[in-house]
């Protein structure tokens, strides 16, 4: 496969807040002005919303929300698609699974501090979930396994937007993805 043709997903996980889909439109500006024009982006809101409407936020739940994520960026990587996905995906072990499944596959930590992100909480999720409002909120009732050995950190307290894409673009030029 030449380098126009492969395919990658790149899995950006990290708490609500974080800065996932904000770090996920720009890195898809990015690789569009490179040329490449077979991306797809995949939003945990947007896929909520679409692929994978009546799951709630039980673990189960989760899970399956993930899985289904894994498999259609599967499909787009394996047919030569730049596949950005931004979801929470909480549970390291899903996310070694679709790793695996997937092959092809940069997982970029989108990391902040809980108080950062819960400041940065435009949808007042985090205030919900603390007053018990919303049950199993990662981060505050539910776990977050951060990732142990991710391609890509993103420390998105400390570095701009422009210095986490970059970040990734290196390691996707590095990698032989552009």
């Amino acid at each position: 496969m030449t380098q126009e043709t492969r395919g990658v997903t790149v899995w950006l996980t990290g708490l609500s807040g974080a800065g996932k889909s904000t770090i996920a439109l720009a890195l898809a500006e990015v690789i569009k002005a490179k040329g490449r024009q077979h991306l797809e982006l995949l939003d945990g809101d947007i896929v909520r919303q679409n692929l994978t409407k009546g799951l709630g936020f039980s673990k189960e739940d989760r899970d399956e929300n993930i899985r289904r994520i894994g498999f259609v960026a599967h499909l787009l990587t394996r047919n030569g698609v730049i596949v950005i996905v931004s979801v929470i995906s909480p549970y390291r072990d899903l996310r070694r699974e679709v790793s695996d499944r997937i092959g092809d596959f940069i997982e970029v930590y989108v990391n902040a501090p809980l108080e950062v992100c819960e400041q940065r909480d435009v949808k007042g999720l985090y205030k919900k979930a603390r007053s018990g409002e919303i049950k199993q909120f990662t981060g505050v009732s539910d776990p977050y396994d951060s990732p142990l050995n991710p391609t890509v950190e993103c420390r998105t307290d400390q570095e701009t937007i422009d210095e986490s894409v970059a970040k990734i673009i290196t390691k996707m030029t590095e990698l032989g993805y552009l």
